[in-house]
């Protein structure tokens, strides 16, 4: 008998559009002989299914069913695609905890921690990971431009601490540009990382593990035409990504290294990828780890899977059929 599944997409920050765009290239990978899939939209308190003529129905969040022909239909599993609150911090992870349905991503407690970037960055920085001088800043608190300057330096980032990289990023190089990076930050996060900048080579690495098997993707490098890799570089083509990355075999072990030991370090679950910076003297510094990378055709992830000469279906299976 065929497993339903449930892609779930959208949520509440500003990478919902991101999301949707992910879970049809989710429902493009997934084997349809083998499972029955359907998309979920959240966004608030709107929960629907995506019925296959297109129509739409509301999810039940007694017990995550809905109705369908007059039945009532109960999913098997959930593939969490959501780039924000509330699938990417834990909170829908609870929820899937508490209604016994398996779920494609890490459990509450990862989640949780690696949305939060500085915190992430912080427990890691104990494992002797190299990361970036930063500090947080919380609201309704304030930092003076020469605090900033003495503490981190010019030029920085200014980001949301909770939440992706694609919205509310600033590359700050002068003074007068801090307040401003600031509270733009805000309007994503009740959180604000300010990060000091490392020059170098920027990459990212995909990996997961099952209860048999470890796979570590090839790295791919990001060479954005903008001043960071940010949401024009990430979805509008204004970067080029280049997998295999073109690292020195030495270097470029020590990352899929790395990156499987991150991956053991916190207990993650099914696909993640960390972005790293390579910086002079072929030094591997932490950016970040995703926990929900992005699935469209085009993402991170299926590139890397084409280059190790992987099946993408074959993947999605391996993620799903290793939480039974």
């Amino acid at each position: 008998m065929k497993r339903t599944i449930a892609i779930v997409a959208g949520g509440d920050s500003s990478e919902l559009v991101v999301s949707l765009r992910s879970a049809q290239g989710l429902y493009s990978f997934i084997d349809k002989e083998r499972y029955n899939l359907y998309i979920v939209e959240m966004e608030g308190h709107r929960w629907e299914v995506v019925l296959p003529d297109g129509s739409k129905t509301p999810i039940d969040r007694n017990d995550f069913s809905f109705m369908e022909n007059g039945e009532k239909k109960h999913f098997d599993f959930a593939y969490i695609t959501i780039h924000g609150t509330p699938g990417e911090n834990g909170i829908l992870q609870g929820y899937f905890d508490l209604l016994g349905i398996p779920y494609s991503s890490c459990n509450v407690l990862v989640s949780a921690m690696t949305f939060n970037k500085f915190t992430c960055n912080q427990y890691l920085k104990g494992f002797g990971i190299r990361v970036a001088e930063s500090l947080i800043l919380r609201k309704g608190f304030e930092i003076t431009d020469e605090e900033v300057i003495n503490k981190i330096g010019l030029p920085c980032f200014i980001k949301p601490n909770a939440g992706g990289s694609s919205f509310g990023v600033t590359k700050v190089k002068t003074k007068e540009d801090i307040q401003p990076a600031i509270e733009k930050a805000f309007k994503e996060s009740d959180e604000v990382m300010i990060e000091a900048f490392m020059r170098g080579t920027e990459i990212t690495c995909g990996c997961y593990k099952t209860s048999d098997k470890e796979v570590v993707f090839p790295i791919t490098e990001v060479v954005s035409a903008n001043e960071f890799f940010d949401y024009g570089a990430k979805y509008n083509g204004e970067s080029q990504e280049i997998t295999p990355a073109r690292l020195p075999e030495d270097t470029a072990e020590r990352v899929r290294l790395l990156t499987s030991a991150i991956y053991d370090i916190l207990g993650c679950s099914g696909l993640i990828r960390i972005d790293y910076i390579i910086t002079e003297g072929e030094k591997v510094n932490l950016l970040e780890i995703n926990t929900t990378p992005g699935m469209t055709a085009t993402s991170f992830i299926p590139q890397q899977v084409r280059a190790a000469g992987l099946d993408i279906k074959d993947v999605m299976t391996d993620i799903i059929e290793n939480k039974f």
